[in-house]
């Protein structure tokens, strides 16, 4: 049976509630769910909880309370069947009492799976794959590239003019986009467990690397802030050092390497900050995920560009992104991009440096 309209408007609230508590939850999932009574009326909602709290299922059902009986729960990931530092999630349900569970994507792993088999040989309905894919490129896509590849997924956020340049030839770089651009950023890295700069960005720009709201103060939650330093540049009186949140100074010699040393502190989503040089490392070896690139309205005809070298000579061999979405920041647009994984003449090369320029 295909998803009711209530239930698919209540898997794009559940989307929404799972991106909500993006930077939160890793090494867990980013699950969002919603409870629909028997008439389809939202009755509860709910996100996944900080490691150890509860899953967003059991968040939901404790707020629709007996209003759930006989009703539907609307998740992102199919409900778990394992216990760990909670109950299983198909439990929850089972005792809830709903009659239909409608699920986005099928849990991948062995450990969690067998939710729904669970709750159908209960005499629950349970109905997967609705929307799976805007569920896979969303709140869950971190853990998801975790799972399947055992590394963090990784954004990279780049700022530039129109004619492709990050700062002007003298250097200057403040600012190249405007008030609603920077607060984006803020939101990007809200949404991140690690922000990742080079240290010719460290030195060149002296960045805090902060999540800060409207009044330039910190945020309460601050992801963990890397500086890939192979040289030992970084000076002690870098902004980046002080205690407004913690800080990683990589010698990675790689980005695979760097990004498997941030997967073992339980990384899974990396928004990548750097300059063009660290930017072409990642994108030389095909671990770019997603890319948000901010541009300007300006022209500068000189200084440096989005990008560093990528050994590309020809346009058939051109890197090619698809546009997810495009969004007005006052005077700047905003377009969100998922690469088409073609490498075209880049080389993979595992050797490249990622001690990354301004």
């Amino acid at each position: 049976m295909n998803a009711t309209d209530a239930e698919l408007r209540g898997m794009a609230r559940a989307r929404g509630l799972g991106e909500s508590v993006l930077g939160t939850t890793s090494p867990n999932p980013a699950v969002g769910a919603v409870v629909l009574a028997a008439d389809g009326t939202v009755v509860g909602e709910g996100a996944t909880s900080p490691p150890g709290g509860p899953h967003a299922e059991v968040v939901a059902l404790a707020q629709a309370g007996e209003r759930a009986r006989g009703g539907t729960a609307v998740v992102t990931l199919e409900p778990c069947a394992h216990t760990g530092r909670t109950g299983p999630c198909a439990d929850a349900l089972l005792a809830a009492g709903v009659a239909r569970v409608v699920v986005a994507v099928p849990e991948p792993t062995a450990l969690a799976g067998g939710g729904a088999e669970r709750l159908r040989a209960a005499g629950v309905e349970v109905v997967t794959g609705v929307e799976q894919e805007a569920a896979e490129r969303g709140a869950l896509a971190g853990w998801l590239t975790g799972v399947r590849e055992q590394r963090p997924y990784v954004v990279w956020k780049v700022a530039a003019t129109l004619d492709g340049r990050v700062a002007a030839a003298d250097g200057s770089s403040r600012w190249v986009t405007g008030p609603q651009a920077r607060a984006e950023v803020h939101r990007l890295r809200a949404g991140c467990d690690a922000v990742v700069v080079g240290s010719g960005t460290a030195l060149t720009d002296d960045p805090r690397l902060t999540v800060r709201d409207a009044d330039g103060r910190d945020a309460a939650r601050q992801p963990l802030r890397v500086v890939v330093d192979r040289s030992g540049r970084l000076p002690a009186t870098a902004r980046v050092l002080d205690d407004a949140a913690p800080t990683l100074v990589s010698r990675a010699a790689t980005p695979a390497g760097l990004l498997a040393e941030l997967f073992d502190r339980d990384v899974r989503r990396v928004l990548l900050e750097g300059g063009p040089t660290l930017a072409a490392a990642f994108l030389r070896e095909g671990l770019v995920d997603e890319a948000v690139v901010h541009l300007a309205p300006k022209l500068l005809g000189a200084g440096p560009s989005l990008v560093a070298d990528l050994g590309i000579t020809g346009i058939g061999s051109a890197l090619s992104f698809s546009v997810a979405d495009v969004l007005p920041l006052g005077g700047d647009v905003q377009i969100r991009l998922h690469p088409t994984r073609h490498t075209g003449g880049g080389t993979r090369t595992r050797g490249d440096d990622v001690d990354g320029g301004s």
